[in-house]
């Protein structure tokens, strides 16, 4: 019905592995000219030590109040005692908590004493903050992060959450309360 030679031939593709390799590299460098761009246009801070990204940071699937802590933290922008963007700038940075160094995300996170207990529980094995930490990339390290910041109230405004220290004794005492014995008394059932 169809005469074969009026048809044309079907269009040789490329092997598969070439056209991926090919996008991948087009993509890449789509990429690095939106950054350039994006440099040139709206230039980093010299405080912001983490560089700009085309996909989204992997904290940002966290509750929308934890992921904007985790930013202002990162950007030097939260309520703690280094950043000076909501109070004068004369102020002291030292840690309102331990009062021993400064109050950057790395000391909050990293070595403030008074977080130890939390940090112990849920950051063990942390030892770094940076853009290229596991920290910043793995889900489940995230998550304990973000644990261990509602817990310990990190980068929360100094009125909104008081910081709590781990008791060092039980706050009640485990044996039974002494109760008068007048409160236990034997009623007896009439009989029937």
């Amino acid at each position: 019905m169809i005469n074969s030679h009026l048809v044309c031939p079907a269009p040789v593709l490329p092997p598969r592995s070439l056209m991926d390799s090919t996008y991948s590299a087009l993509k890449k460098r789509v990429r690095e000219k939106l950054l350039a761009e994006w440099a040139s246009l709206f230039p980093t801070l010299g405080y912001y030590l983490h560089p700009p990204a085309v996909c989204s940071r992997p904290f940002m699937g966290l509750s929308k109040f934890v992921a904007g802590r985790i930013h202002q933290m990162r950007a030097g922008k939260s309520y703690q005692a280094a950043h000076p963007t909501w109070r004068s700038s004369d102020a002291d940075t030292s840690c309102p908590r331990c009062g021993l160094e400064p109050e950057p995300f790395e000391h909050a996170i990293l070595s403030c004493p008074s977080r130890q207990h939390g940090r112990s529980r849920l950051l063990h094995g942390v030892t770094d903050v940076g853009p290229e930490a596991p920290l910043c990339s793995s889900l489940p390290m995230l998550k304990r992060l973000a644990t261990f910041i509602g817990v310990t109230s990190t980068g929360f405004p100094p009125t909104m959450f008081p910081p709590t220290t781990p008791p060092s004794s039980p706050p009640f005492s485990l044996s039974p309360p002494k109760v008068p014995p007048a409160v236990f008394r034997v009623f007896s059932l009439p009989e029937v």
